[in-house]
């Protein structure tokens, strides 16, 4: 894979992974136009970009995964004497996001080889696109309920998990997944896209880990510096989309989400029938 590809790649899932269009499915759109589909490398380096995304959540919101919540007091060694005080709502607050992703977990890894074939068809990304897009359309009407004071709670933080095994579908999103999930719960627009980057943490870091388990002898010695400068690219990318995603999203819902993604499955579904071949990772 050339360098401009990965380039583009690390630009794609930093831009896309935070908002509801499907990071995996533009990744597959692509790299099947720029003919990178079928190379090896391109398969791990579409999964292991996500750690420049993981670590962009972590630098934007390093005063939620540090702070006591009931008191907003930021935790650092000059607290030590009260620091098992401290850590409780800290310790509430990893719990949450944990049991939040251990469906996906679990579900992930009883149907690997499932999840891999659907990364194989083109036809699925576009169809769930078109579908996830009509949904996200609709959901304001859909979701009409009042949102709810206070933090998530743990029967929320395990549906909205159960919401998120839904994006391992290409094309689905696993952030307009977790969003919709968490909206069901009663939570505002703001507290479930925050929940979602949150749980994109531990969710991102497994799926990139264990695909670079699996895959790293294929790794070639040129091919860390290609993979070191795609991170470094999503993570600025996906700063400064986390820091635009939620302002829009309260501005203006996700209406203008949905009608791009049926655009975007509707040209897809259109190529398809006019006989371009579109390969897929």
């Amino acid at each position: 894979m050339e360098l401009i590809h990965a380039i583009a790649l690390a630009i794609i899932e930093g831009l896309t992974e935070f908002l509801p269009v499907s990071s995996t499915g533009h990744m597959i759109i692509y790299s099947s136009l720029a003919g990178i589909a079928g190379n090896e490398f391109t398969k791990l380096y579409t999964v292991d970009v996500q750690f420049g995304c993981i670590l962009s959540v972590l630098v934007m919101y390093h005063r939620r995964f540090m702070t006591d919540t009931r008191t907003g007091t930021f935790v650092v060694p000059g607290y030590l004497k009260s620091l098992p005080v401290r850590l409780q709502p800290m310790a509430d607050f990893y719990s949450k996001i944990l049991i939040a992703f251990l469906p996906a977990a679990v579900i992930g890894l009883l149907l690997n080889d499932f999840i891999d074939s659907l990364l194989e068809s083109i036809t699925t990304v576009a169809v769930s696109l078109l579908v996830g897009g009509i949904v996200l359309v609709f959901i304001d009407r859909i979701v009409n309920r009042q949102p709810k004071d206070g933090e998530v709670t743990v029967p929320d933080a395990i549906r909205i998990g159960f919401f998120q095994c839904i994006a391992m579908i290409p094309g689905v999103s696993r952030s307009a997944a977790t969003i919709i999930g968490g909206m069901y719960q009663g939570l505002s627009r703001t507290q479930a896209a925050e929940f979602s980057f949150f749980l994109a943490v531990p969710t991102m870091a497994a799926a990139s880990g264990y695909k670079l388990l699996k895959t790293y002898k294929l790794i070639q010695p040129a091919d860390y510096q290609t993979l070191l400068i795609g991170n470094v690219i999503a993570f600025v990318v996906g700063l400064l989309a986390i820091r635009g995603f939620v302002g829009f999203l309260n501005k203006y819902g996700f209406k203008v989400f949905g009608y791009y993604r049926i655009a975007l499955g509707l040209l897809l579904l259109g190529l398809m029938a006019a006989g371009v071949k579109l390969d897929v990772l």
